[in-house]
């Protein structure tokens, strides 16, 4: 009897816990990390101008939804003409702390070898209260090397227009690669990772960056526009192919380039 007393006091104080606790404890909602994915699967294959939460931005360029090389799957195909742009446009997009992780797939088929130091952009971040673009994903091509390198840019705001390639970072054509940056607005730091990797050169921040001397800081994003733009007439080769998949922006790190 006495043990079965016991039992029963103990029941007591763990229901008179139970009802002690708020009911909107436990149920308080966790904010989802995720703000926008996109892997083209259920979208039709053919010529694309909008999807679910991204419309386009072209000039002599398009944008088509095609079947996977490796036959799973859908992915999105950019190409473009001599120096046009074709992006797709993620528009009206709050980023908590004006700042954001992305990771994406992407193959380049291949990078320009003229004229000399021909500028090409995959991504580029923007807002209506600063004429600065962000360009944390781009290249330049530098005949003192003999190739294409990967860097990060701005242009239109107060450190001019630059890109900050570097030769440890080569930009490999005709090789899908897991890519990632980070827009981290505490000290209007970019950082880039390719297949998992952490491309340090590249990184750049307020004081340490390509341009002038002045400061180097974010507008208050609200786009961003991933595809391909080369800046230079008549380069060569004459037009450019890319492919796109696995798009995901995140407040955190989302992962999944390991090798």
């Amino acid at each position: 009897m006495a043990l079965l007393r016991k039992a029963a006091a103990l029941l007591s104080a763990a229901a008179a816990a139970l009802i002690a606790i708020p009911p909107t404890a436990s149920a308080a909602p966790t904010p989802h990390p995720s703000l926008f994915r996109e892997n083209f699967d259920r979208l039709p294959p053919g010529p694309v101008t909008e999807g679910h939460g991204w419309t386009t931005d072209t000039s002599n360029g398009t944008l088509t939804v095609s079947r996977s090389a490796t036959g799973h799957g859908r992915e999105l195909r950019i190409r473009t003409e001599g120096n046009g742009r074709a992006f797709l446009v993620i528009p009206d997009l709050p980023l908590p702390g004006n700042s954001v992780w992305a990771r994406m797939r992407l193959r380049v088929a291949e990078f320009p070898t003229a004229p000399d130091w021909a500028h090409w952009t995959l991504a580029e971040a923007s807002g209506s209260d600063s004429p600065t673009l962000v360009r944390p994903l781009g290249g330049q091509y530098a005949p003192t090397d003999k190739g294409n390198f990967w860097g990060v840019g701005s242009d239109l705001g107060p450190t001019g227009d630059w890109t900050s390639w570097k030769t440890s970072a080569p930009a490999e054509a005709g090789k899908w690669q897991c890519v990632e940056f980070h827009l981290d607005a505490t000290d209007n730091r970019v950082t880039v990772y390719l297949d998992g990797v952490e491309q340090s050169d590249l990184t750049v921040s307020t004081k340490d960056h390509g341009g002038t001397a002045d400061d180097f800081v974010f507008p208050t994003f609200d786009k961003l526009k991933l595809g391909w733009q080369l800046y230079q007439a008549d380069p060569s080769p004459s037009s450019y192919d890319v492919r796109l998949d696995d798009i995901a922006l995140s407040t955190r790190r989302v992962g999944g380039c390991a090798r």
